[in-house]
């Protein structure tokens, strides 16, 4: 395996256009490639196999660690409803970053605005310095959800990039990267399955702009 990485950490959030765009598999790479961390705060449903477990499955290299969830939740719902099922609710205050000198990749739940509690959405758990990637998958109305999280972002003033997920949808693609400029880090084809081979095969592929974000 490669040696550790000089320069300072960087905390890359990883956030979706809705559900079910792959944003775990994004984080598998995006760990795998900079050999980051993964922490995910907030895991509503499927405990007995979580986003965390996934990518630990999907990581080959040596030096990134996964860190244990703030909140994990036992119903896969928004986490607001989930925490209400299981009477507690979500404090922002106890999601707490882990202690690392690595760089560090930190998944999302749902998109930018999913409801935490009667107040605050995912976007209130990303920090100032945070690099934001942006999973985005074709289907209708994609456009409009892309361009709506990426002008949020940038509103706040976030470094923004996006990966693209699913097969090739070129109007799509073009429309969204010619309306919003931001750095666009590749695509992760609808591939037959996901194993070890298959995401450090995307991380060699993604590298080299993951690594200047």
């Amino acid at each position: 395996m490669s040696s550790k990485k000089k320069g300072h950490p960087k905390k890359i959030f990883i956030t979706g256009i809705s559900t079910e765009v792959g944003k775990t598999i994004a984080s598998a790479i995006v760990v795998e490639a900079l050999q980051a961390d993964y922490f995910k705060p907030i895991q509503a449903g499927d405990l007995e196999f979580s986003d965390t477990d996934k990518v630990r499955t999907l990581v080959s290299n040596s030096i990134s660690k996964f860190h244990k969830n703030s909140y994990a939740l036992k119903t896969p719902m928004s986490p607001h409803a989930a925490a209400e099922i299981d009477n507690i609710v979500i404090d922002l205050d106890k999601i707490k970053l882990p202690n690392v000198n690595n760089d560090l990749v930190i998944e999302g739940a749902g998109g930018l605005l999913v409801p935490l509690n009667d107040t605050k959405t995912i976007l209130d758990i990303i920090k100032p310095d945070y690099k934001v990637i942006v999973v985005s998958r074709h289907y209708l109305g994609s456009i409009n959800h892309t361009l709506l999280t990426i002008q949020i972002l940038k509103e706040k003033g976030y470094n923004v990039s996006i990966i693209f997920s699913g097969d090739e949808h070129k109007t799509t693609e073009d429309i969204i990267q010619k309306m919003t400029g931001v750095n666009i880090i590749g695509r992760i084809e609808d591939e037959p399955y996901f194993d070890e081979r298959v995401v450090s095969s995307y991380s060699e592929l993604f590298k080299d702009a993951l690594e200047s974000i």
